[in-house]
């Protein structure tokens, strides 16, 4: 298996839909170029943000092979979140995004059936892993949706043994203290991209070297621009970029986040349609409102 360290801002990307709920992969291509004209060039599809517990077995198939389509023969790689309830379904999904030349895959827990200890979560992640051998296999740890909340560095140091694609974490967890351990478990052999957008810089001070997010696909200019300005040991313009990440997020959370952040994605001019139920659509007034609160703060200046 080929080691791999994602780098730098990927990108965890909305799953397109019609204004009837069907997938609309005719927009993957016009995500994929959006995302690249922003200098992103990792794609995290099917994630949380890609709303993949609403989707069935085929469809996230389906959508791994417009994703790989799309992005065949160019410098963007994708990364395929295979997670489910469900671990025989969340193991074929890594089959198949293994036959599908995926970059890696990633799974969270099962959130309804919990594992209760690091042992049993380790064996739900190698039964998944060991679908996909030859592809690299990161562990979505994202306690605040699955509420699952086991500690990380305990995972890691178990899964190594265990997981023979082990390549990380997905580290969408606010526990710094624990993203430190985290990256020192293995002897530093683990790659932990970064997964809480709002705290992006804290996390960058402590080490991290790449971060998976859902606000990349429409503000990456303001991400850039913190990871710029840290490089350069300008850390005001780095906290001011950052706090601008926080306003941007503050306002987003209050209209709903998916249905806000696809409202975005279409005043863009990336139409990814309306969030599937329980995610509900956003009405006209609201995205309206959104609109004119973002536009407030200066967002669209920003970006």
């Amino acid at each position: 298996m080929t080691r791999l360290k994602l780098t730098g801002l990927v990108a965890a990307t909305h799953t397109p839909f019609h204004d009837d709920g069907s997938l609309n992969l005719d927009i993957v291509a016009k995500q994929a170029e959006h995302l690249q004209r922003n200098g992103i060039n990792t794609a995290f599809i099917g994630g949380s943000t890609g709303e993949s517990h609403s989707l069935n077995v085929d469809e996230r198939r389906q959508l791994t092979t417009r994703w790989m389509e799309v992005t065949h023969g160019s410098d963007m790689k994708v990364v395929v979140h295979v997670g489910s309830n469900c671990l025989v379904d969340a193991a074929a999904l890594a089959k198949h995004a293994q036959q599908s030349k995926a970059c890696a895959v990633a799974a969270l827990s099962p959130s309804y059936f919990k594992p209760r200890s690091v042992e049993v979560l380790v064996d739900c992640a190698a039964q998944v892993a060991s679908a996909a051998p030859d592809t690299p296999f990161y562990f979505y740890d994202i306690p605040v949706l699955t509420g699952v909340s086991l500690p990380m560095p305990e995972f890691l140091e178990l899964g190594r043994k265990a997981i023979p694609n082990l390549a990380g974490l997905k580290f969408t967890n606010p526990d710094l203290m624990a993203f430190q351990f985290c990256l020192r478990a293995g002897d530093g052999s683990f790659d932990v991209p970064w997964g809480c957008d709002e705290f992006l810089l804290a996390a960058v001070a402590l080490g991290a070297t790449g971060a998976v997010g859902s606000t990349y696909n429409f503000a990456a200019p303001i991400y850039h621009r913190v990871l710029k300005a840290f490089a350069a040991g300008d850390l005001a313009t780095a906290r001011e970029e950052q706090f601008r990440a926080v306003q941007m997020i503050q306002i987003i959370v209050r209209y709903g986040f998916i249905g806000s952040t696809k409202a975005i994605m279409k005043m863009l001019g990336v139409d990814v349609g309306p969030g599937r139920l329980p995610n509900p659509k956003m009405s006209a007034e609201a995205t309206k409102s959104l609109h004119a609160d973002l536009e407030k703060i200066g967002f669209f200046g920003w970006i």
